[in-house]
């Protein structure tokens, strides 16, 4: 087994302000976050999907690379642009309530949530198979094998990042049970902890490996190297999945978990927990989240399914790069590859292609 010495924790940075340093209760009485479509919005972003429909060619091949301008919303653009600056500057999420998703076929609802998203960002694969539309629903597998991603379970997730800008979800079938999604600002954990705990708090500008779960690009190792919490170009950005940290310590070249790395990753996990600081949505068929993944974490509580297979709970995933993000810590280049602005992020292993499933995978 691998020794590798603990490094210095990195200085302290200061309480964090500003908007995405929000708790729960701060929108227990409030709805802003809510973006609703009216008839004329819905009408346009059917007339958007119609026409690329009508263009000819592969539809999915043509979705892996379809942009704004190929999805024209005239009435639309503006406030998505604004819905944009919000997840950057702003709170760091939004839901837009909502597309009437039992009206169309699978086809015209990925058309729609892609075309939509391609007014926030570029699309990344999410998957060693090239996948830049996700399907997340239960596979009947368990996180218990280090291969498996926790969204193609029915278990609880925890709180967690994606690898990339912003992380949009399109709800298609609620789960009979459960199945609730959850938010809570990395901004606020941080501070919490530095008031509390600080020695804990700086632990987490440490790196420490994550597991990549059997999605390794050419000449890596089976796992990376990233703080839970960096601070750079004046900014705080949170990469974290508790599970990949603990199951990489299968690798015996990963350096180990410390005492007072696992005191540090308990206390934010706490923290995370606590219903004071977290946000609790339930997203109804149609619903669309869009998240920004440097300043916010997700989870997603465990969930029982209806037994009708058309009635399972089926989610739509985009990861997006964003155009005018935020500069990241050059240690994320070991997870995203390029840190180049609107062009990073996602999985990318040698021999992969884009591509675009249209139908879900049966469990």
């Amino acid at each position: 087994m691998a020794s590798h010495p603990t490094p210095d924790p990195a200085p302290l940075p200061h309480i964090q302000q500003g908007p995405a340093a929000w708790k729960g209760t701060d929108w227990t009485a409030s709805d802003e976050w809510i973006e609703r479509l009216d008839d004329a919005d819905i009408l346009e972003v059917e007339a958007a999907m119609r026409s690329f429909l009508g263009r000819g060619g592969e539809v999915a091949e043509r979705l892996g690379r379809i942009t704004a301008a190929d999805f024209p919303l005239p009435r639309l653009a503006k406030r998505l642009g604004a819905l944009r600056r919000e997840l950057r500057h702003g709170r760091g999420f939004a839901l837009i309530r909502r597309l009437p998703v039992e009206r169309y076929s699978m086809v015209e609802r990925a058309v729609m949530f892609m075309g939509l998203g391609a007014h926030l960002g570029r699309a990344r694969s999410q998957t060693a198979l090239g996948h830049v539309l996700g399907h997340v629903c239960d596979m009947g597998l368990s996180s218990n094998d280090p291969h498996v991603r926790l969204y193609q379970t029915r278990e609880r997730q925890t709180f967690h990042t994606d690898s990339c800008d912003i992380v949009g979800l399109l709800c298609l079938q609620e789960a009979r049970k459960g199945g609730d999604s959850l938010l809570v600002s990395a901004l606020t954990l941080f501070n919490e902890l530095r008031r509390a705990r600080p020695a804990l708090a700086a632990r987490l500008l440490s790196p420490m490996a994550h597991d990549r779960r059997g999605e390794v690009p050419a000449g890596q190792l089976p796992f990376f190297m990233i703080p839970v919490l960096s601070w750079h170009a004046n900014e705080i950005t949170v990469f974290y999945q508790r599970q990949y940290v603990d199951s990489a310590q299968r690798f015996e070249t990963a350096p180990r978990l410390q005492p007072a790395d696992v005191e540090a990753l308990d206390a934010f996990d706490r923290l995370a927990e606590d219903p004071r600081l977290h946000l609790r949505m339930r997203l109804a068929p149609g619903d669309i989240q869009f998240v920004h993944n440097h300043v916010l974490l997700h989870d997603r509580t465990a969930f029982d399914d209806h037994p009708e297979p058309e009635r399972r709970r089926l989610l739509l995933r985009l990861w997006l790069a964003a155009p005018g993000a935020r500069e990241l810590p050059p240690a994320v280049g070991a997870r995203y590859g390029s840190l180049t602005v609107g062009d990073r992020g996602g999985i990318v292993v040698p021999g992969m292609q884009h591509t675009v499933p249209l139908y879900s995978p049966a469990p």
